[in-house]
C-alpha cells in the first residue's frame, strides 16, 4: 500500500484505511514492538502499543497524505520509535515483572531488520540515483547489464549499437560510476 492509495482510501472510508492498515501491516508492527519489548513488557503492554502505533499512523496520514511510496518504512519508523518510547517507561518501573510467554510469541518473531532494511534501501536510492546521472545510453547499459543480466550483444540490439561499443562504454560507465559514489561517501 503506497501512501497515495492510503490517502484515496482514507477519503473514501477512514474506517476502511484504519482496517486496511492493521490487516497490512498488523505482523509487521507488532514484530517490531515485540523485539523491542519482550525483555520488560506484558503481552498487554505490547498490544497497547500496536495500538498507539497504528493510532499514531492513522493520525498521521489526517495530516500528511505525501508519504509517497515509502509507507512500509515510514509505519516501521513510527513503530520502532513508539516501542522505544514504550519500553523507556516499562524499565523505569522497579516492580515490572515480564508475564509474557514466548511461546505465543514465537510465529510473530522475525529476522527482519528495519534497520537494515532501511540502510539497503537507502544504498539502493542512492545506486539508482547515480545511475541515472550517468546519462543516456550509459545509465541503461548498466541497469540492462547488472540488473537484467543481459549480455553486451543483448544490450548492443535494443541500443543499436555495436557489442563492442556496449563493452567499452560500459567499462567507461562504471569507472565514472564509482567516482560518482566515492564522491558520495560510498566506497566499493
Amino acid at each position: 500500500m503506497t501512501g497515495k492509495e492510503l490517502a484515496d482510501l482514507m477519503r473514501k472510508s477512514p474506517a476502511e484505511c484504519h482496517m486496511a492498515l492493521v490487516k497490512e501491516y498488523g505482523r509487521y508492527v507488532y514484530g517490531i514492538i515485540y523485539n523491542t519489548l519482550r525483555s520488560c513488557g506484558t503481552k498487554e503492554d505490547i498490544e497497547e502499543c500496536a495500538s498507539d502505533v497504528f493510532a499514531d499512523i492513522f493520525m498521521k496520514c489526517k495530516i500528511d497524505t505525501t508519504l509517497g511510496n515509502d509507507i512500509k518504512s515510514f509505519i516501521g519508523t513510527v513503530a520502532k520509535r513508539t516501542a522505544i518510547d514504550r519500553f523507556r517507561s516499562l524499565s523505569s518501573r522497579a516492580n515490572h515483572t515480564d508475564d509474557t510467554d514466548p511461546d505465543d510469541m514465537q510465529e510473530l518473531v522475525s529476522d527482519f531488520s528495519v534497520d537494515e532494511h532501511v540502510d539497503r534501501n537507502e544504498l539502493c536510492r542512492t545506486l539508482l540515483d547515480k545511475i541515472d546521472e550517468l546519462g543516456e545510453p550509459d545509465s541503461t547499459i548498466i541497469i540492462q547489464k547488472f540488473y537484467y543480466n543481459r549480455n553486451s550483444s543483448e544490450i548492443a540490439e535494443r541500443l543499436s549499437m555495436t557489442a563492442s561499443a556496449v563493452r567499452v562504454r560500459c567499462s567507461r560507465a562504471l569507472e565514472k560510476l564509482r567516482t560518482l559514489l566515492i564522491e558520495s561517501g560510498i566506497t566499493l
